[in-house]
């Protein structure tokens, strides 16, 4: 079964083919970052309206890539939620249409089972069950996973995403957009120990995350600082190392939790250098393995959809006629296949 899978969700556009016998055929990203960097943010009308302009010549990018052509195509996959209304509306939309149009099925896909399970594209080593830690811009979140569609959601985020701390802690510095490589960068110039910031919520049991708290805490850090070059830097080393350490520290409590010894890392902030080096140190003290993505599969992508998308389409589902995309679906909600 050869799989187009669309991804829509925020403010890339992903088209990708994945074949369940031969795997990942091609796959593409057109990159909306030159046309948000401008606001310090995404801004969704503009992000919707350049899927709008993207999506079908990526389409046709990657059937030639893989030299295949429309009618090469047994399915579709699209994702049709969580993420901005407007532009889930145009992947649905043009999955939906083209996979009526060809006579083949098409299925709706969750934008984080497809993040969850986008290792899996690389790892033929990995293996349920395992801990995932998705951490992106919009979402922080720990799963217990036990299989395809077997998802336990055992933390996440109550306000800022860290990706959101990044991105408005890189503004408040003068850094640009998108915040995480920009933070990243700058602090490998820091100094560590000139400035400490707090580890929020790691002070009492549970794994859910805050990171608003971090925020205001920069925001007071910075206020009374002359923010020269070094000092940006300084900053910066301390505030990544404030989400790193959080971050970790969470995955060791889930993975004793969950009494697993596997941790898959994936989203935007799973591409950061010292997350990657922390927590593949802490893993190898317990004993237990740590899988990240390659990095272009980190951010959102079409591969990760085609993938999860041919597992779902395998497992027997389909979607309706009607087209249906949600801004916000649990995780906790999907059947298992």
């Amino acid at each position: 079964m050869r799989v187009l899978g669309i991804e829509s969700s925020c403010d890339d556009t992903g088209a990708a083919i994945y074949d369940l016998r031969q795997g990942l055929l091609a796959h593409r990203l057109a990159s909306q970052v030159d046309i948000h960097a401008r606001y310090g943010g995404v801004v969704p009308e503009l992000a919707a309206r350049d899927h709008i302009r993207a999506l079908l010549p990526l389409i046709e990018a990657v059937l030639d890539d893989a030299g295949l052509s429309r009618t090469d195509i047994d399915a579709i996959a699209y994702t049709s939620g969580p993420g901005l209304v407007g532009a889930l509306l145009v992947g649905a939309v043009t999955g939906r249409s083209l996979a009526f149009a060809l006579g083949v099925p098409a299925v709706g896909v969750h934008h984080m089972e497809g993040h969850l399970l986008s290792p899996m594209l690389d790892e033929p080593e990995l293996e349920y069950p395992f801990v995932a830690l998705l951490v992106s811009g919009g979402h922080t979140m720990l799963a217990d996973v036990a299989g395809p569609g077997r998802y336990r959601v055992l933390g996440a985020s109550l306000d800022d995403a860290a990706g959101e701390a990044f991105d408005k802690t890189a503004k408040l510095l003068g850094l640009g957009y998108p915040g995480g490589p920009a933070i990243s960068k700058t602090a490998t110039a820091g100094a560590p120990g000139r400035f400490k910031l707090p580890r929020p919520m790691t002070d009492r049991p549970g794994l859910d995350f805050s990171f608003s708290g971090l925020k205001t805490a920069v925001v007071q850090l910075v206020e009374p600082l002359d923010l020269d070059e070094q000092t940006v830097a300084d900053v910066c080393f301390a505030f990544q190392e404030a989400v790193v350490d959080t971050l970790a520290i969470k995955c060791d409590r889930a993975l004793e939790f969950a009494r697993r010894d596997q941790l898959v890392v994936a989203g935007g902030v799973g591409a950061n250098t010292r997350l990657r080096e922390q927590l593949a140190a802490r893993a190898e003290r317990r004993g237990a393995r740590v899988f990240f993505p390659r990095l272009e599969f980190c951010t959102d992508n079409g591969a990760m959809i085609a993938y999860a998308g041919a597992l779902r389409l395998a497992a027997g589902t389909r979607a309706d006629l009607a087209i249906d995309v949600t801004a916000r679906w649990n995780l906790a909600d999907l059947p298992a296949m």
